[in-house]
């Protein structure tokens, strides 16, 4: 049997959004689904069983920060990262090629691969697609990503061709690798897609990984989420999507905004990642089908009800209320970890709301309610407005008035107190 089975269940009739099965070594994951970020084989304030009573059934772990610590030793000796960190479920690995930028002060790019100097030792280690791999297999990832070349959505010039061009050799060396390592029955290979904001190197890049569909199990869009505008954002996104294998999962690296999650799943993409639920919990921000809510604010010191009452999560269900976290967020654990259970709760129903809608035949349904009440007093994202109207729905019909904010400025700050 292979790995990785993908079977899609149905499609909009309007947009490009599907709902799928992906079956993979660790069970069943439906899709579009986000996955939250475990960076070193830990979700954040949550136990493997928290998230796994979520609904949970797959999640991200770093290949260069397992690499580092714990080391492939321990994590070989463990029998893999599945159970060293006690996770049950469905297991992505990134393959690294992030760091090369986050970390690129300790970086240096050759043919052979990337030469990083430890953070923490200063030590330097190169990591070449062939070590990417490897350390994957110790890990057990149920989907490994290949090792790519990596630039600032923000870089311009012929870097962008040069690492565009690199990461479609390098994945060459990663296929080699991995088929030679006899683990292709039991650990699956995606490609990434690079080119920076340039459709021609976007192109380019999809034609030569599309040749090599047969010999890989999905592909990532990657390389955005950077800081680039939100417009040339969906267009990439819609640009490699539209031309990707219909047969294979696609997954938008780095993506975690409710209304980013929902554009994309409409664009055609399965999967998504970020660490933004998690992180701004700690920051004390919960997120709500109203938009994200500040929990820092005074008004809150006497708001005795939950989040959001029609919460399932257990911080919400368990009488949890607003002035009790207002009292001690940012300043107990216990705050952090109440309010993550809620935002990954949050994540999984806009995800989960919208296979509903693919199934039922009422996605754009279900685009116009979410966006309404989480946009409608603020204003719809002008680059939301476009993105779906370029895949045949438009948040706008039938409401006169409506307020558009032009360009990214719908993207608040989820700190301040712009959104209540």
């Amino acid at each position: 049997m292979p790995a990785l089975q993908f079977e899609i269940l149905a499609t909009c009739h309007t947009t490009k959004a599907r709902v799928s099965r992906m079956t993979l070594p660790h069970g069943v994951t439906a899709l579009p689904a986000f996955m939250p970020v475990a960076t070193q084989a830990a979700i954040k304030g949550l136990t493997p069983q928290q998230v796994e009573s979520l609904g949970i059934t797959l999640i991200l772990n770093n290949t260069y920060h397992l690499n580092l610590r714990p080391g492939t030793k321990v994590l070989q000796e463990a029998g893999g990262a599945h159970k060293f960190q006690g996770w049950r479920h469905n297991l992505l690995t990134d393959s690294g090629g992030f760091q090369l930028v986050s970390l690129s002060k300790f970086t240096k790019i050759t043919e052979e691969g990337a030469l990083f100097s430890s953070p923490f030792t200063g030590e330097p280690t190169m990591l070449t697609p062939e070590e990417s791999i490897s350390i994957q297999h110790a890990i057990g990832a149920d989907i490994m990503m290949q090792l790519d070349d990596v630039v600032s959505s923000l870089t311009t010039g012929p870097r962008v061709a040069e690492a565009m061009a690199r990461s479609v050799r390098w994945l060459d060396r990663c296929i080699e690798y991995h088929e030679k390592s006899g683990r292709t029955d039991v650990q699956n290979l995606f490609a990434i897609v690079q080119g920076g904001l340039d459709p021609e190197l976007r192109n380019q890049c999809l034609d030569e990984m599309i040749q090599r569909k047969d010999r890989v199990a999905g592909y990532a869009i990657g390389g955005l989420s950077g800081g680039e505008a939100k417009d040339t954002f969906w267009r990439i996104v819609k640009q490699c999507a539209d031309k990707l294998p219909a047969d294979k999962p696609r997954y938008c690296m780095g993506v975690g905004f409710a209304e980013d999650l929902l554009v994309c799943a409409a664009l055609g993409v399965d999967m998504a990642d970020c660490v933004f639920p998690t992180r701004t919990a700690r920051f004390g921000v919960a997120l709500t089908f109203k938009g994200p809510m500040n929990l820092k604010l005074g008004k809150h010191a006497t708001e005795f009800v939950p989040i959001d009452e029609n919460c399932p999560c257990p911080t919400c269900k368990g009488g949890t209320t607003r002035a009790m976290l207002h009292h001690i967020v940012t300043l107990e654990t216990v705050a952090a970890h109440a309010v993550t259970m809620h935002n990954l709760t949050f994540q999984a129903q806009v995800m989960g709301g919208a296979r509903d809608a693919i199934l039922q035949g009422t996605f754009p349904d279900y685009l116009h309610k979410f966006f309404d009440n989480y946009f409608g007093d603020a204003g719809y994202p002008e680059w939301c407005v476009n993105a779906l109207r370029s895949v045949g729905v438009d948040l706008l019909a039938g409401k006169e008035g409506a307020k558009i904010v032009q360009g990214d400025g719908a993207r608040w700050e989820y700190s301040t107190t712009k959104r209540k």
